[in-house]
């Protein structure tokens, strides 16, 4: 008993250290919330203050100017929100689905073409045909010119991805699981959705993490596929109004803009407006994801 206490106090950090480790992980956190947090403050704060005072955490001025610049777009800058919502979770789970189960397949050493897949989906890692290539096959063939899909399907399956599911899959999916399955008598679709997918969900929720963030802030598919108004997402949007800003100022000695245009334009606030309207909606993803990160440091399934 004598020994056991020993060990317990032992393992057991003292007041002291107990606060400063908590202090140093306050810390961290802060440094990682904090650009953020002053992103939006500065957000708020009056044009011509900051222009006169310069950066500050306290300004001397707040306002909402930026925001009623950015939100003049009116009814666009919710279907912008709408189109990239849309696509955001409709590609997420496409990916997903795609990805997995080209990634189980390969995993498998009881499929005969594992190998041959395998580079198929390495090889588009080193090579690929080019900005053109890509444009024609997804306008001329496949007719997605101004189509919502144009925005889902070319980031739709990732090999990077892929490889990441199939090293998930072959080393946290044990064999003895899928023979078990089988032996019970469940097909492969059976086996995949009722054993593999609820092991599988920390792999999942990091595959689904790093494609709703790309579906999030792509603007790139939007600036070459997509010319109706009606589907325009949110980057591709905000993107359009930073050039707009761009050009009334590069054109400031025109006295057809006006100085009174200039004047009223927030140009350094409606920036900062600009990244909390991209940023502050896709944060609130994470605490959904969190959970399954904090289950993949425990999974296991089968005890050697």
């Amino acid at each position: 008993m004598a020994s056991l206490a020993k060990s317990r106090d032992f393992h057991r950090l003292s007041p002291v250290l107990n606060v400063t480790f908590n202090l140093i992980a306050g810390l961290f956190s802060l440094a990682c919330v904090f650009p953020f947090l002053f992103i939006v403050i500065l957000s708020f704060t009056d044009e011509k203050t900051l222009a006169r005072n310069g950066y500050s955490l306290f300004p001397e001025k707040w306002s909402l100017e930026a925001y009623k610049y950015i939100f003049k777009a009116g009814d666009q800058l919710l279907r912008s929100y709408g189109v990239t919502v849309f696509v955001t979770i409709v590609g997420t789970v496409l990916s997903l689905i795609f990805i997995s189960l080209f990634a189980y397949a390969i995993s498998r050493k009881s499929f005969k073409y594992r190998t041959f897949f395998s580079f198929f989906a390495f090889f588009t890692m080193l090579f690929n045909g080019g900005l053109v290539p890509t444009y024609i096959v997804t306008t001329k063939l496949l007719g997605l010119q101004n189509s919502i899909w144009a925005l889902i399907m070319p980031l739709a399956v990732n090999a990077f991805y892929i490889m990441i599911m199939r090293t998930f899959f072959s080393t946290m999916i044990p064999d003895a699981i899928i023979e078990s399955g089988r032996i019970d008598g469940a097909g492969e679709f059976g086996i995949f959705l009722r054993l593999v997918i609820p092991l599988a969900l920390p792999g999942l929720a990091t595959i689904a993490l790093f494609s709703t963030l790309g579906y999030w802030n792509d603007w790139f598919n939007a600036l070459l596929y997509i010319e109706d108004p009606s589907i325009v997402p949110l980057q591709s949007m905000l993107m359009r109004i930073e050039n707009s800003m761009q050009f009334i100022l590069q054109n400031s000695s025109n006295p057809s803009i006006g100085i009174g245009v200039l004047q009223s334009m927030p140009q350094d606030t409606s920036r900062m407006a600009m990244v909390v309207l991209a940023t502050g909606p896709i944060v609130l993803a994470y605490p959904f994801f969190q959970r399954y990160f904090i289950q993949g440091l425990t999974v296991g399934a089968v005890k050697e």
